[in-house]
C-alpha cells in the first residue's frame, strides 16, 4: 500500500475518533433492528438485543439474514397471504 493511500485511508478514521461515527441506516431488518454504516469510515454497526450498537461481524450479518426472513414469513402469516417457498 503506498504512502498516499495510507493517508487516505488514516484521515476517515481520525476524523471519526475526535467527532464520532456519522451513522447512516443501510439496511432495515425488522421494526427495531437496524444496520448501520458510517459515511466516513465505513465502520458498520448492528443493533443488538439491548437496543445498543454492536460491530457487524459475518455472524451478525447471518443472524439479521435468518431474523429477517423470519420476520417477513411472519408479516406474510399475519396478511393472511399465501407463503409461498
Amino acid at each position: 500500500m503506498s504512502n498516499l493511500n495510507r493517508k487516505r485511508a488514516l484521515v476517515p478514521k481520525m476524523y471519526c475518533r475526535f467527532f464520532g461515527h456519522q451513522y447512516q441506516v443501510s439496511k432495515q431488518v425488522t421494526e427495531f433492528v437496524y444496520e448501520y454504516k458510517c459515511c466516513k469510515c465505513k465502520k458498520e454497526v448492528t443493533t443488538n438485543a439491548k437496543g445498543g450498537l454492536t460491530e457487524l461481524t459475518k455472524q451478525s450479518k447471518e443472524i439479521n439474514a435468518v431474523l429477517e426472513h423470519i420476520h417477513y414469513r411472519r408479516q406474510l402469516k399475519t396478511r393472511g397471504a399465501p407463503i409461498a417457498e
